[in-house]
């Protein structure tokens, strides 16, 4: 049976996938030193079994990450017979190209380190590029949030919903969310200075006129994106506006930021763990850990 290691980052998470799994969590004894660098120790056995670590490499993303590599690598060599990395949100993933010359395309460097460090699979969800995961030397699988978003929404009593992605990129995930629950969608689209980080957001109609339209999206960082496309829809007269996302990065400011915009409620999962968290990812984790 597979035993569940919970990282520092991910501590509720990793004891709701035992939950969801049936199985027994291995606690993890971690620490900073005065001169900043982590310590983990594994408090449990593990030679001939099959491991799945659980960190989600949120900011401080290089402290959680460090963290997963030390737990991934220990465990290996502890003598686990498989070791499953679940990495709910994948730190530096949106760099997943050469953007500008000179870049480093750190999103691959992540994903040959974890490997390198002994993981025999991967799991993320709602990773910001899939083509990051293709052509690995260990298999990686991509699950969505997007299900269990869409039956928390289904909880909510909304008024004629209108699910809207505030990014072309992101139409896929939002017409997801609008099938369940049996209503439409659309998006908008927004341009992103390379060099400066500033989005713009193109306005377009919408059918949106006293409807609850709710803003999906997998990361909400700085709130920018998601504040942009709340003020369009609240000047075509949207009646409420609410955020759903994967992962609630919440810089400092977003939630102002977002909330100024006409943005009522936020609603993220515990990919990341936050105050926002209203929604498990456990359930969709386990799911993948079957099929592997």
């Amino acid at each position: 049976m597979i035993k569940v290691v919970p990282g520092p980052a991910s501590r509720r998470l990793g004891a709701s996938l035992a939950e969801e799994l049936k199985t027994s969590v291995l606690e993890v004894e971690s620490k900073v030193f005065p001169d900043g660098e982590s310590y983990v120790r594994l408090k449990g056995e593990v030679a001939g079994e099959e491991v799945v670590v659980v960190q989600s490499c949120y900011p401080p993303q290089d402290k959680h990450l460090i963290e997963l590599l030390l737990l991934v690598k220990t465990i290996k060599e502890l003598g686990a017979r498989k070791v499953i990395a679940a990495v709910p949100y994948l730190a530096y993933s949106r760099q997943d190209k050469r953007f500008l010359e000179g870049e480093a395309v750190s999103g691959r460097v992540v994903l040959e380190l974890i490997g390198l460090a002994g993981a025999d699979a991967l799991l993320t969800v709602d990773v910001h590029s899939e083509a990051l995961l293709e052509k690995l030397s260990f298999k990686a699988v991509n699950v969505s949030a997007m299900p269990l978003i869409a039956r928390y929404l289904s909880q909510l009593r909304l008024l004629n919903p209108f699910i809207l992605s505030p990014d072309k990129k992101r139409a896929r995930e939002a017409g997801l969310v609008a099938s369940l629950l049996n209503t439409d969608h659309g998006y908008l689209e927004k341009v992103r200075d390379l060099s400066t980080g500033e989005v713009k957001t193109m306005v377009k109609g919408l059918p949106v006129e006293g409807r609850d339209v709710v803003i999906v999206d997998d990361i909400i960082s700085t709130g920018g994106t998601i504040a942009n496309a709340a003020s369009i829809v609240k000047s075509q007269g949207a009646r409420r506006v609410l955020a759903a996302c994967t992962h609630p990065i919440l810089a400092k400011g977003a939630e102002e930021r977002m909330r100024k915009a006409g943005v009522e409620e936020i609603i993220g999962t515990d990919a990341v763990e936050s105050h926002v968290s209203r929604v498990s990812v456990a359930p969709a984790l386990a799911e993948a850990l079957r099929k592997l």
